[in-house]
């Protein structure tokens, strides 16, 4: 199967699968034809059985800058032409108002990161650089991180979009509530070992040694008998969704197409995010994301 935004490969005698996500020169923002390659190269991984753990990547500088919102790539693939990419012709895309975009975002952006969460394998996400707003979907939906020291974490679409977080909002089961408020309301950063502390990322590697070193991690969970290994997996998720993790974000994912509503609504139908004629910074030209410290406010 050939990709055009990612690499698939399998190592260890066919045990683990390894995706690299590959548009180092947009920071791996996910433009529609990575995230469709991806959901592919996922189902690829899940069918075959002697694949046991599947690794997440990035190449180049970071794992994922989040949402592509401009470059030509992305922008040629929403309109009519040669470069359109088929799914902007079905899936809601030919439909007016707000139903074409709810629609849309549901298969493209939550959908498929909810099935990607309850994969039939166990997937690490290999982490590095910036990990940034839809970037941490990517990364969340794995069952377990490892990220190289100097990854920052971060979702700035409050500050710069005027948005209410990303269509998979988990961060208060991943950063705790009242973190989560802070970190969306500052567009404030986490870095490798604040997120460790928290539980989020279970290893931190230099990042000369993260691809062998996680390998290796994979190695050690490809170990554990594939049909434990996949009750492990539903018991935690089965009682996470019992505390009420799937309700959540299905309502939270309602609340984020109310806030694109309100943006439509504000601009006349101009744009569905703030921009900076609403008073936010403009994010192509955005200050630096600062780190969340105790003693700065």
């Amino acid at each position: 199967m050939g990709h055009r935004y990612l690499g698939y490969e399998t190592l260890e005698g066919g045990r683990i699968a390894r995706i690299t996500l590959n548009r180092p020169q947009a920071r791996n923002a996910q433009n529609r034809g990575l995230l469709v390659e991806l959901g592919e190269a996922f189902e690829r991984a899940e069918a075959d059985d002697a694949v046991r753990v599947v690794i997440l990547r990035g190449a180049g500088a970071s794992f994922s800058a989040g949402h592509d919102l401009g470059t030509a790539e992305s922008l040629a693939e929403r309109e009519p032409g040669p470069d359109q990419h088929p799914t902007y012709r079905r899936n809601g895309s030919t439909l007016g108002g707000a139903e074409g975009r709810v629609r849309q975002e549901w298969h493209y952006y939550y959908e498929n990161t909810k099935r990607w969460r309850n994969l039939r394998k166990i997937t690490i996400a290999q982490v590095h650089g910036n990990v940034l707003s839809a970037g941490l979907m990517l990364m969340w939906c794995c069952d377990l991180i490892v990220a190289t020291e100097g990854t920052v974490f971060a979702d700035v679409v409050g500050t710069r979009l005027g948005m209410c977080g990303v269509e998979y909002f988990a961060h208060p089961w991943e950063f705790g509530p009242r973190k989560a408020k802070e970190l969306l309301l500052t567009g404030d950063s986490l870095g490798a070992d604040e997120a460790h502390a928290l539980g989020m990322v279970s290893k931190v590697f230099r990042a000369d040694e993260v691809s062998e070193r996680t390998l290796e991690f994979a190695a050690r969970v490809a170990k554990v008998p594939s049909m434990a290994a996949l009750l492990i997996k539903e018991s935690v998720n089965q009682s996470q969704d019992a505390m009420g993790f799937s309700t959540a974000l299905d309502s939270c994912f309602t609340l984020h197409q109310l806030n694109h509503a309100h943006w439509s609504e504000v601009s006349g139908g101009q744009v569905y995010v703030g921009t900076a004629d609403y008073g936010l910074d403009d994010w192509r030209a955005a200050p630096a994301i600062l780190p969340a410290r105790r003693d700065t406010p």
